[in-house]
């Protein structure tokens, strides 16, 4: 019989996107499966949707993907949108399956934990407080300070140029508004969000950042969303100290924090070898699937 879907609402859409969600149900009303698309609204990404599709391993093989993808890609598409992306554990029943419904893969990621544990505190403090001619380390907890506000968004464009593969990603453009809406959305689900800049100490302005969000308890592994420095200021050590300085604060301020989380595109060698020399240690290898409209 085929699987009932029912089409949910998400209660709160976020700063700069929205998501629609389905429901795969049997004849007795037990859940199957769902999906979420997330339809992104800024101008620079409207092209684009995100796709999450979950199906119990006892219902696999027996349609029940098939139609929430169905749906998910019709909605996409009257929605007005060009590439739908979707992401599986390398060599996992997700990766065989959207490979074999017109997804390719354009992007590899590698996933790596840092088990707070084995961080040398020691260590941590020689490598953040090493000095940096022309350079300081700067950190605030939630939205950013005003005073920094600006060029911390300029900053943000030291992530153009991370490679993205053939993913269609467009080009995410920041200002202060984004910025304070971002660090908004983590208060509001309980976390906690820590960011570590450096700064020029020429004209005081942000040139790199490393933000780190923890779970409000306390508990659990921390997610880095983001460390990236300009590229006229690279080469001298700045991403290295600012993720020190990161997982310094992090074991002083959560002890209760298994470890850290960090994703890094295959093809971004400068930071595989930050996360390698901080102690980080690959956990999986994750691939973004595009599918075209």
């Amino acid at each position: 019989m085929s699987p009932r879907i029912t089409p949910l609402t998400e209660t709160e859409p976020g700063p700069s996107s929205h998501r629609l969600a389905w429901l795969a149900s049997g004849p007795a009303g037990e859940p199957l499966g769902s999906a979420f698309l997330r339809l992104f609204d800024r101008e620079e990404q409207r092209h684009l949707a995100e796709l999450e599709l979950s199906v119990h391993p006892a219902e696999r093989r027996g349609g029940v993907g098939t139609r929430l993808l169905d749906v998910a890609l019709a909605a996409a598409e009257a929605q007005g949108r060009r590439s739908v992306l979707a992401q599986a554990e390398q060599g996992s029943p997700a990766d065989l399956f959207l490979a074999a419904r017109g997804f390719r893969p354009v992007l590899s990621l590698i996933y790596a934990r840092l088990p707070l544990t084995d961080a040398d505190p020691a260590a941590l403090d020689a490598l953040a407080g090493r000095p940096c001619p022309g350079y300081r380390l700067t950190e605030w907890d939630g939205t950013v300070p005003a005073a920094l506000a600006r060029t911390y968004a300029d900053a943000r464009r030291a992530m153009d140029d991370m490679p993205m593969g053939d993913t269609d990603h467009g080009r995410v453009v920041w200002d202060v508004d984004r910025l304070v809406a971002a660090a908004e959305a983590v208060a509001r689900r309980g976390d906690l969000l820590h960011t570590v800049a450096a700064v020029d100490t020429a004209d005081g302005s942000v040139v790199g950042f490393s933000e780190l969000v923890v779970p409000g308890d306390g508990r659990g592994d921390g997610q880095h969303y983001g460390t990236a420095v300009l590229p006229e200021h690279r080469g001298r050590g700045l991403a290295r100290r600012m993720k020190a300085l990161s997982i310094r604060r992090a074991r002083e301020r959560h002890p209760e924090l298994g470890g850290l989380l960090t994703d890094t595109a295959d093809g971004n060698a400068p930071m595989r070898a930050v996360n390698e020399a901080l102690g980080y240690l690959p956990t999986h290898r994750s691939v973004e699937h595009r599918r075209d409209l």
